[in-house]
Order: structure tokens, then sequence, then C-alpha cells
């Protein structure tokens, strides 16, 4: 069973104002959001190597690289096996990118079933692939197939803004985190859209770094 999924603004919605009656501080964090984004896109095996080919390197840099991979046709598994080693250095990726790149290729994932997979094993198939981590995989499963309960408590900006929502002394480590967004389960993919975007907000009127 996948539970909810989140599909429209609609139930992006229900799940704020669930979580704004489920705790004071979240429903002021949600007068300072204000409406909180979609935020789907597709999913499947570019959607993973878009995430890899992100991985430390500025959006302009991801940008013309994945543009050139776009161009020489290696934005699916088939075009990056293909490619090769050669291929992909050519693009721009670098000799760590490249194996992380041919092991998703070579992964055989079955994205169509992961659709339909339970969380747990969504994040199990993705982060036994070399290269991608826990974060890209509960990224991934938030944004690219809509899962409603899934959390990223690795992510910065949601350690910060959760500081700053809780007027916490420091910001709270992934383990400290993962454990307070239990209480917004079954929403907890709502909250962590609501992080991130009242860190957007607040950084841009504080001048957060």
């Amino acid at each position: 069973m996948t539970g909810r999924i989140v599909e429209t603004d609609a139930d992006v919605a229900e799940g704020a104002a669930w979580l704004a009656t489920c705790d004071p501080a979240l429903a002021r964090a949600l007068e300072t959001a204000g409406p909180l984004p979609l935020r789907r896109r597709p999913d499947g095996f570019a959607a993973l190597l878009n995430a890899i080919v992100g991985q430390q390197v500025s959006t302009a840099s991801a940008n013309a690289i994945w543009g050139r991979l776009d161009a020489g046709g290696m934005t699916h598994p088939t075009g990056v096996i293909a490619a090769g080693e050669d291929g992909l250095r050519s693009a721009g990726l670098s000799r760590q990118k490249i194996a992380y790149a041919l092991a998703l290729a070579d992964a055989g994932i079955d994205y169509d079933a992961l659709r339909a997979a339970p969380d747990a094993e969504v994040i199990a198939t993705l982060t036994a692939v070399k290269g991608i981590g826990v974060w890209t995989a509960e990224i991934y499963a938030m944004f690219a197939l809509g899962r409603a309960d899934v959390f990223a408590p690795g992510d910065l900006a949601l350690q910060e803004a959760a500081r700053m929502i809780f007027d916490l002394p420091e910001r709270p480590k992934e383990k400290a985190l993962r454990g307070m967004a239990e209480d917004w389960s079954p929403w907890r993919a709502v909250a962590a859209r609501l992080f991130f975007t009242y860190y957007r907000v607040a950084k841009g009127r504080e001048g957060i770094t």
C-alpha cells in the first residue's frame, strides 16, 4: 500500500489544514509561508539522473551538463550505457558521477512498479543504487511519487526551518528531526513543503545563509 498520494493543490491544502490543527507553531508558520506549492515533478530514470547531476554543483553548472546529456540522448538508461564513460565525461560528468549514472542505468529499476510500492520499499530500492542516498530517495518519494507521509530530515533547509519555527537553540540533527516529524504523520511531506517555503520566506526577509 502506498498510502495517501499528493496529486493536487487541494491535497496540499488539506494537509496544511491538518498540520495547523496539530501544532500552534505550525499554524503560525503557515501564516508566514502562505499557500504551499504542489511541487510535483515527473518520476522515472531521468528524475534520478538529474538529481545525481545536481549533486554538489551550482544550478547553472547542473543545467549546462543536463543540457549536454539531453542533446546527446543520455537521459535514459540505454543512452547512458551506449555513451559509456567517454560520452558521459564529454558531457561534463565527474568520474564519480559517471560511476553513479552507469550504476543507475544498470540497476533495472521498474519505475512503474515503484509507483505502487510502499514508502519503505521505495527508499530501500533507490538507496541500493550507488550514488543515491537517503535524502535523494526521500525527495524523490515526496515530489516525484507524491508520497504524503515522507520527510527528508537530512536536509539542512528543513533543519534550519525547524529551528526557527520551534525556536530551538540550534538546528536539530537528522535523527532528532526524524523523531519530531513523527508528530506530523500522515502529512509529513506537506510539513516538508511548509518548512521549505518558510525557510525561503525567512531567508529573503532576514538574509539567512
